[in-house]
């Protein structure tokens, strides 16, 4: 495969492993900020829910066959791939550290000395560290600082912001790329690379927030002045509206699933009660005569569950005390965000202008692809803004990481013969 570094003509790939699909996009970067796709893999998920790997056989077979099918659309072979990570119990925190400047410029040295003292962040015990990268700069009480270099004060003080995930779903997740003989280069949690996908440059400069409604969590990522300042996860997702059709209405799941997906709806409309759907209920044979329910009790035991999700994704904003600004306006994406009248539902929850995001600077995504629950797999695919570092963490010297595919290849062999 090409080398994967970054910049025009290089190939990269994503791969997001989700509780309802496993997908991988292969593209070519064209400059500019600008990906053309070259082939897509998609295949029902196994072995996750929740957001977390449950068994790790079963999504290492599906993550093989995506993988296998964007290989063979594309033409590449994938050795290094961008993954997501959905849940996670991801722990947000803000800091600043200070830099004396003593009347001089503000150059490179003190920017690096900020970095510094910004990397000795401690995670919370049983966290592992995933995104660490600045906000803003102030010198002297002048804040909003973007650009510090050149400024001449006193004290140059930088805002930091840090995302820490459980060690324990982190470690499965690169356990399992390691099985499939994939090098993950980086890991982003999904509503982090879903906001980069479906979010334009104003919102992500003023102020937006990014809900991805996937099938076992709701994610969240809010972003201001170009950058990702809070993180956090609430356990709701598609599946769970498809748990309550199942059990309210006596239906096996995957007929729930259907029903959720052709009929249901989280507002209510004027012929709810006399439109009639038929529901085969849970070990009824062919003989069974028909069980019809009307539409309205499909969207009573489905908007509830709506409703928590969104009531706890504004408790979640609240608590976080951030920027009136920043939340000003909700980007919905993921699967369950396609429901019909989540959006005007999520309005009316989260007092707030709501949109429906879909993957944006992508060329040659098949249509299927293009919608609201592929905008993780396209939000990994890295761009030319991430020629800028985006994270602190220690980075692997470049001959462990050219070696780390074929050590992983080695323990496989010891392992197995």
């Amino acid at each position: 495969m090409r080398s994967m570094a970054g910049g025009a003509g290089e190939i990269t790939a994503a791969l997001d492993i989700g509780s309802s699909k496993i997908c991988c996009f292969i593209a070519e970067d064209e400059g500019e900020g600008v990906m053309r796709v070259l082939g897509v893999g998609h295949k029902a998920a196994r072995g996750a829910r929740g957001g977390a790997i449950v068994d790790i056989a079963a999504a290492e077979e599906a993550v093989r066959a995506a993988i296998h099918q964007a290989e063979t659309g594309a033409g590449e072979t994938v050795r290094a791939v961008s993954v997501n990570l959905a849940g996670g119990r991801p722990h947000s925190e803000r800091f600043r550290v200070a830099v004396e400047l003593g009347g001089n410029e503000a150059g490179d040295t003190h920017v690096a000395q900020a970095n510094a003292y910004a990397r000795r962040y401690a995670p919370p015990a049983d966290h592992a560290l995933v995104h660490l990268a600045p906000v803003d700069y102030e010198i002297d009480g002048a804040a909003g600082i973007r650009e510090p270099r050149g400024i001449f004060g006193e004290r140059l003080v930088a805002g930091f912001h840090a995302v820490s995930i459980g060690r324990g779903p982190l470690r499965t997740l690169l356990a399992c790329a390691g099985r499939c003989h994939l090098d993950a280069e980086r890991v982003l949690l999904s509503a982090h690379a879903s906001g980069r996908a479906v979010l334009v440059e104003d919102e992500m400069e003023m102020g937006a927030v990014c809900v991805d409604m996937g099938a076992g969590t709701t994610d969240i990522a809010v972003f201001a002045r170009g950058a990702l300042v809070f993180a956090d996860s609430v356990p709701l997702g598609g599946r769970h509206v498809t748990d309550d059709l199942a059990y309210g209405l006596a239906a096996a799941p995957a007929v729930a699933e259907r029903l959720k997906t052709m009929h249901g709806s989280a507002i209510s409309g004027g012929d709810d009660e006399r439109d009639q759907i038929d529901v085969p209920e849970v070990g009824e044979g062919s003989e069974a005569g028909p069980n019809h329910v009307p539409r309205a009790r499909l969207i009573e035991i489905v908007r509830p569950r709506i409703e928590e999700t969104f009531a706890l994704v504004r408790e979640r904003l609240e608590a976080a005390e951030l920027d009136p600004a920043a939340s000003r306006r909700v980007v919905l994406c993921g699967g369950a965000s396609a429901l019909s009248g989540v959006r005007d539902l999520a309005a009316r929850v989260l007092d707030r202008p709501v949109r429906l995001g879909r993957p944006r600077r992508l060329r040659g995504l098949a249509d299927f692809a293009a919608g609201p629950a592929f905008a993780t797999c396209a939000g990994l695919l890295p761009a030319d803004e991430d020629a800028a570092p985006a994270a602190l963490a220690p980075q692997k010297p470049a001959a462990e990481r050219a070696t780390a595919p074929l050590a992983r290849i080695g323990e496989w062999l010891r392992e197995n013969f």
